[in-house]
């Protein structure tokens, strides 16, 4: 077993973050890391949070925590920040935002960069959440940075995935544009104090009815979480959704669809990576004409890749 895996066996909380960082940043071990680390998987429950800017995700999380906490559960939050363009790291505007947890042993905040993600999660966002589930947390909580269409990502990373949406904002129309339709297992009307609720959870209500199957329809739960309402009843369906994922065939089903997701996706991560050393070892690509062909370019590449066995055997 990896000594940083050993360690945090050991409960070290550093190692926890230093496991973290060496995923973030591709480090050659992190294969080996990432393997010893599944072998230790707890089972945590994974949810994640999706929607909008301003709609208030990052208010929900921080009275999710404070509701798991009391059940007496520990909890990991991975924040998903947009990426500083001068340092390129996480802007860290939701840890401000649960700051209240910061001196609660029971709870770890993690902010992470999208560097550039188009999925609204930073690439190694799954090898975080399952590096917490090994160090023993009971709830792993998962917050998007919030950048609309392009946040589908998030259905490969976590079990539960709940769309947080407010009254009047207009985001129902980018439901029905982005398909973020296909992922939401929960709607979540925040802010449900304000006018038009009422229309929203009808709107809601024909599009849960059209995508309704005989074991699961998708819950719709209304919240304010600036006066702590609906929490209680967001954890609730939270866990019945983890319910119906691990006991029924239609969630067993999609578990298997998202590991597959996953597998193609480490498969295309260690190719790329390949190919982008077997092509910088061999070619200044600084010398490239910016008129040749880059269609052709590719194909060349990639045929001289494959012929010659990729770095292991071209050297």
């Amino acid at each position: 077993m990896h000594p940083l895996v050993e360690r945090i066996k050991a409960k070290e909380i550093r190692a926890l973050a230093k496991a973290i960082t060496l995923v973030e940043n591709d480090h050659e071990d992190k294969l080996q890391v990432m393997s010893d680390i599944f072998s230790m998987k707890k089972n945590a429950i994974y949810v994640g949070l999706t929607g909008s800017p301003g709609a208030g995700k990052s208010s929900l999380v921080n009275r999710l925590i404070s509701h798991v906490r009391a059940e007496g559960k520990t909890v990991a939050v991975i924040a998903v920040d947009p990426t500083s363009p001068f340092s390129g790291g996480a802007l860290l505007g939701d840890r401000v935002r649960m700051n209240e947890h910061f001196t609660d042993d029971g709870v770890y905040i993690r902010s992470m960069a999208t560097r550039g993600s188009l999925g609204g999660l930073a690439r190694a966002t799954k090898d975080a959440v399952r590096i917490c589930d090994a160090y023993g947390f009971d709830v792993i909580i998962v917050e998007t940075v919030g950048v609309g269409q392009s946040e589908l990502d998030i259905m490969k990373i976590v079990d539960t995935t709940a769309v947080v949406l407010t009254p009047n904002s207009g985001d129902v129309l980018q439901i029905f544009k982005a398909g973020i339709m296909e992922i939401a297992d929960l709607f979540v009307i925040n802010k449900a104090d304000l006018p038009g609720v009422g229309k929203l959870k009808a709107l809601l209500r024909e599009l849960v009815m059209m995508t309704m199957t005989e074991q699961h329809e998708t819950a719709i739960v209304k919240t304010v979480s600036t006066e702590n309402k609906g929490i209680e009843e967001l954890w609730e369906k939270m866990k019945k959704h983890r319910e119906f994922l691990y006991r029924t065939p239609e969630g067993h089903k999609r578990r298997v669809q998202q590991q597959q997701l996953e597998v193609y996706e480490l498969i295309r991560e260690e190719i790329w990576r390949d190919m982008k050393i077997f092509i910088e070892s061999r070619d200044d690509l600084s010398a490239m004409d910016p008129n040749e062909d880059p269609y052709m370019l590719a194909k060349t590449y990639f045929e001289k890749w494959k012929k010659e066995g990729g770095t292991n055997d071209g050297g």
